[in-house]
């Protein structure tokens, strides 16, 4: 009985200390609710001189993949924020992408975090949330539906935006 307590906290340990280390520069938590509290430095750029380029996303099929990058850019584009699409051309600010899906026959839940990376390499912003969708016996990303991309795109593209006008 103990053992089932304690599994959801041991859970919840390990997603963050597997997000806090998705990062090229993590920043240093001091505690384990530093891990999952995000960290921000403010923008380095006025608002409407910051570029941004999506990388490619981490942990998700290939068509699932393409259908995200269509949702960020087309929200990205709605938002009134200048996308790069180029690929290797100069931007502000690089987006990395880190996503998984877990779940059942009765629901899926998708989990993501977004780095905005700077010009230098350090991340300056991070964005992490979690999408439900219907479940599936099989492969958690069969379940994962365009109307939940679309959530996940629509909340990403917010918080950047909120973000990039917070100073």
């Amino acid at each position: 009985m103990l053992k089932l307590v304690l599994l959801p906290r041991v859970l919840i340990i390990a997603v963050a200390a597997i997000l806090a280390g998705c990062s090229a520069n993590p920043i240093p938590p001091s505690s384990i609710g530093d891990m999952i509290e995000n960290k921000s430095a403010p923008p380095a750029v006025a608002p409407d001189r910051a570029t941004f380029a999506f990388e490619q996303l981490t942990g998700l099929p290939g068509n699932i993949a393409d259908d995200l990058f269509m949702e960020l850019g087309d929200r990205t584009v709605a938002a009134d924020l200048t996308l790069v699409r180029r690929v290797g051309a100069p931007a502000t600010y690089r987006v990395k992408g880190f996503l998984t899906a877990a779940g059942d026959q009765y629901t899926t839940t998708v989990f993501y975090v977004f780095d905005i990376i700077d010009e230098s390499g350090n991340r300056v912003h991070r964005i992490d949330g979690q999408e439900q969708t219907g479940g599936n016996a099989g492969d958690p990303w069969n379940s994962v539906t365009r109307d939940a991309l679309r959530r996940i795109a629509g909340r990403t593209v917010a918080s950047i935006k909120a973000w990039l006008y917070s100073s």
